[in-house]
């Protein structure tokens, strides 16, 4: 039976343009893709096409089809916001065999001291005296943040003053927050009081990485021995293994210990002992595995590079004007002065030369629907 793949989780950084993908295995040589289709995380059809024919292409204004090999197929999200988080069904309508089904979930982050927007609707604003947003940490009793009121302003609590804000929307409501921040993290219920049937409510939790910045250190501490540490801070403590180049002279696994900080990270430390001739052969490297990231961040501990070899390991390098100084290509004058009455101009004239810097990471916040 053919069967479709998708990958089972993806993050998506929001308000930007982000691609879903599927692909079908086919087990019956004989069956035809008829059609495509996609549902949206509420099970609403998102898209269909059949493949080949690009007039066919009909779903939602803020998703296109993207470019994608045989038997596979791709959409794009062109601006991701909290409210794509979800599940998404990628469908194959076969003939003759019939559909074949695959899902990807996605989660959409956010970097910190950036903003957040968190969104819920009711769809009879007319019946809605109130709407309020709540809080609740991962440990703790809820809080409440904003509310609004019908004849009334937004109203924000003390606490989240400043950097929290509440549209004035009783259908469309949206929570604002700006910078987000490590504990903001938890659970974040919407709850509309109604006339009609009691009070509606949805949640939204958001989940706080704080991505490793690794580095990595070693000491000898006996003649022939190195002690070599790798450590880094994270949110959730990370996961750090060592990559020692196609050789085992390491003396016994490495060892691992965390340490839950302050501020909610977690210092992890990683030590591997091994021959110190090691250093000098082969490349050790620290990879460090982390949930918000795409790949592992690897720091390595030593490179084999070495200055080149002397080819006149006895002598100095031959002179090749062996009776004289070398020619001057200017024999009666100095070398003419390319900027004669001034100095070089400055291609910076009102700063000093540009500097490109960055960030190895930064801290990210992601949500989750319940």
């Amino acid at each position: 039976m053919s069967r479709v793949s998708a990958p089972e989780r993806q993050e998506a950084p929001v308000e930007s343009p982000f691609t879903l993908s599927c692909s079908l295995a086919r087990e019956r040589p004989g069956d035809a893709v008829r059609q495509v289709r996609w549902l949206d995380v509420q099970n609403q059809t998102l898209l269909t096409y059949q493949p080949g024919q690009t007039d066919s292409v009909s779903g939602q204004q803020h998703v296109e089809l993207a470019p994608a090999p045989k038997d596979s197929s791709a959409i794009t999200i062109r601006r991701v916001g909290f409210r794509d988080e979800g599940c998404y069904t990628c469908i194959f309508d076969l003939l003759p065999s019939g559909s074949q089904q695959g899902t990807t979930c996605l989660t959409v982050t956010c970097e910190d001291h950036k903003r957040a927007v968190l969104s819920c609707s009711y769809g009879l604003p007319e019946k809605v005296q109130q709407v309020v947003w709540s809080h609740s940490p991962g440990r703790g009793e809820a809080q409440e943040v904003a509310s609004f009121a019908r004849r009334s302003d937004p109203m924000v609590e003390p606490p989240y003053q400043g950097r929290v804000w509440l549209s004035a929307s009783l259908s469309h409501s949206q929570l604002t927050l700006q910078p987000v921040a490590v504990p903001d993290e938890g659970c974040y219920t919407c709850l509309f009081h109604t006339t009609l049937g009691g009070p509606r409510s949805a949640t939204v939790c958001l989940d706080t990485y704080v991505l490793p910045k690794p580095q990595v250190s070693y000491r000898t501490t006996s003649p022939g021995v190195v002690e070599a540490n790798c450590s880094c801070v994270s949110r959730p403590p990370a996961e750090i293994v060592w990559n020692v180049e196609r050789d085992n002279r390491t003396l016994g696994p490495p060892v691992s210990t965390q340490t839950a900080q302050g501020d909610g990270t977690t210092l992890v430390v990683s030590t591997l002992t091994v021959r110190a001739g090691l250093l000098k052969d082969v490349s050790i490297k620290c990879l460090v595995h982390h949930r918000g990231l795409e790949s592992a961040i690897a720091v390595a501990m030593n490179t084999k590079s070495q200055s080149p070899p002397n080819p006149y390991p006895s002598q100095s390098p031959p002179n090749p004007y062996p009776s004289q100084s070398p020619p001057n290509p200017y024999p009666s004058q100095s070398p003419p002065n390319l900027y004669p009455s001034q100095s070089p101009p400055n291609p910076y004239p009102s700063q000093s030369p540009l500097v490109f810097s960055g960030l190895l990471s930064s801290p990210l916040v992601s949500s989750r629907l319940l």
